[in-house]
This record gives structure tokens, sequence and C-alpha cells, in this order.
């Protein structure tokens, strides 16, 4: 038997939710066109009859300017310090001294670097051949492979790679378990997508989101969910003129919800003001911020 941890670092907006998602198989983490889209380290488990693979997806990596960004910043760290095989995503435009910190540490790592520069469709043979080049300097011992996580190319030639390189070991979790998460974080996690999508500016990045109440039955499940933003002005915000705002995101995240669970679901949302939470320890444990 073959089981490993497979983890995803990189720099934010380089498609790691979306390559995530295609090595599991499942929608496990949300994936938009917005940098910091990810904030907790997430898992999707793997399970054949010969091996389990353990994938983790990260938030991207960046210089922390609030305790927010700092704990994600711990979560990517986090990620180096267990893998059996790491996965170094990049893209064709982005350059190989970019956190040159995150990357010395990656360059001393002694397990298998996989580096994967994302997005080729995006670019060209010569520009590729002389991104690889520019990689290899940068990541000597590392394995390049050029992919397209969006286009789904290349992704086949990384699992076959992992599936050589994983060590022998017995499995790490149930062979019937999808995720490390409980079934709320996704519905955190769904409600925080369609925020993303539908809102502009700063509004995303100063929400949290935490399940007040979750009781299923066979057919369906009752959901109550806070939307906790910084101030009273993005309050007004989010709802909307006559709660047209709010409705919006509930009735798309309703339906994902519905997908994920395959259940009938009935959501119900509420926006609460709590002051300044992304710079306050207190907040980041409430809403799971911490590594314990």
């Amino acid at each position: 038997m073959k089981s490993g941890f497979v983890n995803i670092v990189g720099n934010p907006n380089v498609g790691k939710s979306t390559l995530m998602n295609l090595l599991v198989g499942e929608r496990i983490s949300i994936a938009t066109f917005k940098a910091q889209t990810t904030r907790h380290r997430i898992m999707g488990i793997v399970n054949t009859p010969t091996m389990q693979v353990v994938y983790s997806d990260t938030p991207g990596v960046l210089k922390p300017n609030y305790k927010l960004q700092e704990q994600m910043l711990q979560f990517s760290e986090s990620a180096l310090q267990d893998a059996d095989i790491l996965l170094y995503m990049t893209d064709v435009v982005e350059k190989a001294d970019k956190n040159e910190e995150f990357l010395a540490k990656v360059a001393r790592m002694k397990v298998p670097v996989l580096l994967l520069i994302n997005k080729i469709d995006q670019s060209n043979q010569q520009e590729l051949t002389a991104k690889a080049d520019e990689w290899h300097e940068a990541l000597p011992n590392a394995e390049i492979f050029p992919i397209s996580a969006k286009a789904k190319f290349g992704v086949d030639q990384v699992m076959r790679r992992i599936e050589e390189l994983l060590p022998d070991a017995p499995p790490y979790f149930d062979t019937d378990q999808l995720t490390d998460k409980p079934a709320r974080f996704f519905v955190n996690e769904i409600i925080r997508e369609k925020i993303l999508l539908y809102y502009d500016k700063e509004i995303p990045y100063s929400v949290e989101v935490a399940v007040e109440s979750f009781k299923e039955t066979d057919r369906s499940i009752h959901i109550n969910a806070t939307i906790f933003c910084e101030r009273e002005s993005q309050k007004g915000i989010i709802i909307g003129h006559g709660g047209v705002a709010l409705k919006r995101v509930s009735s798309e995240a309703r339906k994902d919800l519905e997908r994920f669970f395959g259940k009938s679901i009935y959501l119900e949302t509420f926006v609460k003001v709590d002051k300044d939470w992304r710079q306050s320890g207190k907040a980041m444990k409430r809403y799971g911020y911490d590594l314990d």
C-alpha cells in the first residue's frame, strides 16, 4: 500500500485550487479569479485499492499585512513540514524571484518537488522554454511539468508521477473519507465564494462566514449562517438596496450547496459587524484560523 501527503503551494492566483479540484475529482476548494481566495489549508483525500493520496490546497504565499494573512502564511508554511511530495505551482507570467524567502525554503526540502508551470495555453513554446530554464535555475532539484489546469492539460502526467513517488505506508484516513473538513466548513466556503464573485474592492476580503445552525434530515438541511464584516458601511453594501444583494448571494449559494450535499437546502443568511476582526487573535481562533 502507498500513502502520502501531496501539498500544493505557490503564490496567489496561479491556479492551485483549480488543480486541487482536478486531482481530487471533487469540488473541494473554491476557485475564483481573485487572489487570496483560499484562506485555509484544505485536504482532499483520494483512495484506490493500492494507495491513498492526501492532497492539500493552501493559501497563496504573500507578505502579511494583518493577522489573517499571517495565519494564511502559516498554513502555507505548515505544508512544507509534512509533505511527502511538494507541488510548487507557478504560471507562465510569474517570475522566479517572487517571494524568494519562501522559495529558499522549498529549495532546501529533501522530499521530491514537482514544479508545475500553469496556464501554458496563454504562452508559446519559446516563452515556455525560457520560463522553464528560469525555474530550473531557481529550483535545480525540482522536476518541471508544464500544465494547464483549466484546460486539463498535462495533469495526468503529474498524477502518474505522484503515484510513482508515493512512499509505502498504510492509509492515514478512513478509505471512505473525502476531506478533513466538516460539512459546516464547506457551507462557509461556498457562501464566501459568492461574495468574492459578486462584490468589489475590499468587501470580499473583509468578510468571514460562520454557520450558526446546521440541522440535517434524510432529505434536507436547514442552515442559518452569519456573514461578518468589519464596518457598518460594508454591512449596507452586502445587504444591498431592499436586501437584493444578499438575496442573490443566498440564492446562488443555496444552488451550489444542493449540488454539494445532494439534498434540499433551506438557507437563511444574516449580516453582522465584527469590527477589525482580521486584526484580532481571538477572532482568528473563533473563525478557525489556528493550526492546532
